[in-house]
């Protein structure tokens, strides 16, 4: 979440909306084995807002912790199906929902209020195949974890933030260079 927002302020900052984002699903409860613990999560969560942004994840409930997100992955990748725009802002609309308004996107009542508000059908068998696929793609691309970006034959793991653990715990910082470095590489080879 922090990753792709500060992905798409320096996009606007740059001028560049002619740049799309593609987010690919990286299903963690996959990706782990398990579910995610709802609790471990909320320890992230107030790192980040701790650290990096106060104004980040101001509605993250803990009781509306989704047990899965393959629901709400198949949505957006049947809205980039149709547009890679309209995937985007349904990617965003969907971390939204979960760390800013404190909604749970596994709630099929959520997901049909995404899917009408993005004029779209709700997810299919389909959809839902086209996240394990991209998943396995991601997998076999090396996607260290989330969130790995790659363009243009260049990847980044996590290039927004710098993480460090010690004795202390662990420190987290926005690395504007690092992630600014990679963006502006990025946007030099997309066409305009």
């Amino acid at each position: 979440h922090v990753g792709l927002r500060a992905v798409d302020e320096i996009r606007r900052v740059s001028a560049r909306s002619d740049v799309t984002i593609r987010v690919r699903p990286w299903p963690l409860e996959l990706v782990n084995d398990h579910p995610l613990d709802p609790e471990a999560t909320l320890i992230h969560v107030n790192e980040l807002r701790d650290q990096v942004s106060p104004t980040m994840f101001r509605g993250f409930r803990l009781d509306r912790f989704p047990p899965s997100t393959l629901e709400a992955l198949a949505l957006a990748e049947q809205a980039y199906g149709r547009d890679v725009r309209l995937g985007e802002q349904l990617s965003f609309a969907l971390r939204d929902a979960l760390f800013e308004e404190g909604r749970d996107i596994s709630d099929p009542e959520v997901l049909t209020d995404l899917a009408e508000r993005f004029d779209i059908a709700p997810a299919t068998d389909s959809d839902r195949g086209a996240v394990r696929a991209s998943w396995h793609e991601g997998v076999a691309c090396g996607v260290r974890g989330s969130p790995h970006f790659f363009c243009e034959g260049l990847d980044s793991f996590c290039p927004a933030l710098q993480i460090s653990t010690s004795e202390h715990g662990k420190s987290i910082r926005r690395d504007v260079t690092g992630l600014t470095a990679f963006l502006t590489t990025c946007f030099a080879s997309a066409s305009r």
